[in-house]
């Protein structure tokens, strides 16, 4: 069941050192994603893709437009950036506290962000582990487990605050193709079954295909929506959609708007931010 979760973009634009060298990141950045819809979006290099998801965690201020949240103004010039439990992210570059077993890395967030009680969050967190099939490395480090299953420990983890938005970088992006079809799974298995609103970043489009309602196709930087893209595919969805001529020619279309856009980032010299 949908908990909410409806964004909207208007107008954002963001403009780092505005004194200085004025890097624009964001041009008047606009979209609308309905409570519960999973979105990906995907651009070249440095577009100014994470500088919106940062915005729409509260991470980042805006220099014009607004953000909001279930009709309620989260971000503009005049009111200040804030993050809140109704967001959670998880990074591309992994979060989970190496000292702490798998438990209670799960049981963090509902302490912190829900002021759970110590006894609580831990039964939270065991029974979040236990619902996605991870109770097994409940008690395990970090360390002890592969690169694939920390990165479902963390989207656990994320998912134990029982956020109305879900925000994720590239969090596949270090993972081998195998692994990357069985965390591919594991998500879908989250989103079908908690139907938070996702806001997925990506450079990979058969992922982008395969997990999105639509795709956003933005800009070289700075960024603004190019394209978006329906992706009319039945859920639940299993791998073997990837071979088919609906998921094959949705991906050529995204290729050819993507791939436009990173001729011109690269002919400019454009570099990661």
């Amino acid at each position: 069941m949908t908990r909410g979760g409806a964004i909207s973009v208007r107008g954002a634009t963001k403009v780092y050192d505005p004194d200085g060298a004025r890097v624009i990141a964001l041009d008047h950045c606009s979209m609308e994603i309905g409570a519960g819809e999973f979105c990906v979006v995907v651009g070249p290099s440095g577009c100014g893709k994470t500088t919106l998801l940062n915005a729409i965690a509260g991470f980042h201020e805006l220099t014009a437009g607004e953000i909001h949240l279930n009709g309620q103004l989260l971000s503009s010039p005049s009111q200040p950036a804030t993050p809140g439990s109704d967001r959670v992210v998880v990074f591309q570059n992994g979060a989970l506290f190496p000292w702490m077993t798998i438990a209670e890395n799960v049981a963090f967030g509902p302490m912190a962000q829900n002021k759970l009680e110590p006894k609580q969050a831990k039964e939270a967190a065991l029974e979040t582990l236990e619902t996605m099939g991870l109770s097994l490395i409940a008690n395990d480090y970090p360390g002890r487990i592969s690169s694939g299953t920390r990165r479902r420990a963390e989207i656990a983890r994320a998912m134990a605050c029982h956020p109305q938005v879900l925000l994720l970088d590239e969090p596949f992006r270090a993972l081998d193709a195998l692994t990357k079809t069985v965390s591919h799974q594991f998500l879908m298995e989250v989103y079908d079954r908690e139907r938070p609103t996702i806001f997925f970043i990506t450079h990979d489009l058969d992922e982008a295909i395969f997990l999105a309602s639509r795709v956003f196709v933005m800009t070289t930087r700075p960024a603004t929506v190019k394209k978006i893209l329906e992706v009319p595919l039945p859920r639940p969805r299993d791998f073997r959609l990837l071979a088919s001529p609906d998921c094959q020619r949705l991906r050529a279309e995204c290729q050819a708007a993507v791939r436009a856009e990173a001729l011109k980032a690269f002919s400019v010299g454009e570099r990661e931010r």
